[in-house]
Order: structure tokens, then C-alpha cells, then sequence
């Protein structure tokens, strides 16, 4: 069952000290990423192990290698991340936890006509609760790499279409030598719409490298947010907003960097079901 209002502090209280799953995350750093910029730690090294990279369109989910493990309930129990920790190398900075919607990878840097991505949120691998709010706008689109592509700055148009079944393009620019692991986000370019799926991405111009890079949709469920360099820090379910964490979730870290690599993020928690 949900958490109740009128009993919420006693049922987060039992379900800290009894039946939680334990999260563990003990990532190596990352190099050659850029100061506010997204970093994904998907392939990063550690625990969870380092995850593959994908090819075609695929739904993902926790038994992906490379997930945060938890343990699925049945209805009417219901999973919440109710306790964390962190210990960053660096100092302010902010580690993501996102539920990993789908993925595909295998595009590109020197191909200039359309190329295939079919990343669709709608598709019935993706529940509903997972998704959250139903016009898509909990959602959060990046082009994310997985070898470097080149020293060229480029454009890369994506087709999209919208929660109201309309379809656009939208421009992002490609910055020059994006190297593995970096995330450029995609927004929307109409207001008050926000994307279901992307179609396809064309680049302006050769970046001079294949590289390897493609679309990841996901929904980011907390922020551990730290501030001196290797200082452990606990946040509580209030500090994380008590997130539900569905089913099937394929949980892992983003962060949003402070310097130009990742620095070792160590992290854990307990995912409690009540």
C-alpha cells in the first residue's frame, strides 16, 4: 500500500528498520568532461558494474547490468528511496538519481543524413508509474556518448513528436571533442509541449569522428547534493522528497559536474516497502 498521511512517520520509521533494500554506488571518476555539464555514469567503472552499450532502441529496466538493484513488490506494497548518503572527490556537486526509461546508441559523428533513433516513452515496456505525470513532462532527454566523436562543433537536429502527437524539430548544438560519458540535454522548442518520442538525428556537419553516441530518456527521481570535497553526507526522506520507485526502475546516477571529470562518487541508501 501507498504511504498513508495519517500514519506516514511510523510506516517510513518500520520500513527503514525492517525490509529495506540496501543501494550501493561506488563509481571510479570519469575524464574529459566539462564544468556544468551533465555526466552520465552508466559505464563508469565499480559497483554497479559497468553497464554495456547499446545498440537498437530498448526499453531498459533493473536487470540490466549496470542498474541499481532493488527487489520488485507485489501491489498493494509500495518502494521508496527513504534514505541516502554520498561522498563526492569533488566539491559541490550535485549527484542525480534517475530511473533509466530507454536507450539506444550506435549513431554517428560523420554521418550527415538522418539517422535512425525511435526512442518512443510511450511503448508498453514503459509503465506508466514509471513515466509519471502523462503529458511526458517528467521526463528528461539527452544525446549521450559513448566514444568520443570529433573536434568539429556541430548541430543535431531531432525529429520529434510531442505529448499532443504533433511533430517538430528541435537543435542542439554538439560541442567540439565530446567525449564518452557526456549528456547534452534535448528541451523542447514549443512551449507548454513536451517530447513523447524522437524519430530520428541529423547532424549539420561531419564532427571528423564516428565516435559513438545515442538517445537516453529518463526521469530523475532525487538530487543528493553535497558540498566539501570527500565529506560523507546524509540526506532523509524529507531532504529527498520520499520518491516512489516503481517496478522494474533502472536506477542510476547523473551528475552535473564541477570541474572537468566526475571525481569518485561513493553512495548508498535503503529503498524501503511499505
Amino acid at each position: 500500500m501507498a504511504i498513508s498521511s495519517s500514519n506516514a512517520l511510523n510506516e517510513i520509521a518500520a520500513g527503514l528498520a525492517a525490509g529495506a533494500d540496501r543501494v550501493i554506488v561506488d563509481k571510479a571518476s570519469i575524464a574529459s568532461q566539462v564544468s556544468g555539464g551533465f555526466s552520465s555514469l552508466w559505464r563508469a567503472t565499480g559497483v554497479p558494474t559497468q553497464a554495456a552499450v547499446p545498440t537498437a532502441f530498448a526499453v531498459c529496466t533493473k536487470a540490466l547490468v549496470g542498474a541499481i538493484g532493488f527487489t520488485n513488490q507485489t501491489s498493494p506494497v509500495t518502494s521508496y528511496l527513504a534514505w541516502a548518503y554520498a561522498t563526492c572527490a569533488n566539491a559541490a556537486q550535485a549527484v542525480e538519481i534517475h530511473d533509466r526509461l530507454g536507450h539506444m546508441g550506435g549513431l554517428s559523428g560523420t554521418v550527415t543524413t538522418a539517422q535512425t533513433v525511435n526512442v518512443d516513452a510511450s511503448n508498453v515496456g514503459i509503465t506508466a508509474d514509471r513515466r509519471g505525470d502523462s503529458n511526458y513532462s517528467d521526463l528528461q532527454w539527452f544525446l549521450e556518448w559513448y566514444t568520443a566523436t570529433g573536434a568539429t562543433g556541430v548541430n543535431a537536429t531531432c525529429a520529434v513528436t510531442y505529448d499532443d502527437n504533433s511533430t517538430g524539430n528541435i537543435v542542439v548544438a554538439v560541442p567540439t571533442n565530446t567525449a564518452a560519458s557526456r549528456m547534452v540535454q534535448i528541451i523542447p522548442a514549443v512551449a507548454g509541449k513536451f517530447i513523447k518520442s524522437i524519430q530520428s538525428v541529423t547532424l549539420s556537419a561531419t564532427t571528423g569522428s564516428a565516435g559513438n553516441f545515442g538517445i537516453t530518456v529518463t526521469r530523475q527521481r532525487t538530487i543528493l547534493r553535497t558540498d566539501l570535497s570527500n565529506k560523507g553526507q546524509e540526506f532523509t526522506w524529507a531532504q529527498l522528497g520520499l520518491p516512489e520507485i516503481p517496478n522494474d526502475s533502472c536506477l542510476f546516477i547523473v551528475q552535473v559536474c564541477v570541474t572537468s571529470s566526475t571525481g569518485s562518487v561513493r553512495a548508498g541508501g535503503k529503498i524501503i516497502h511499505v
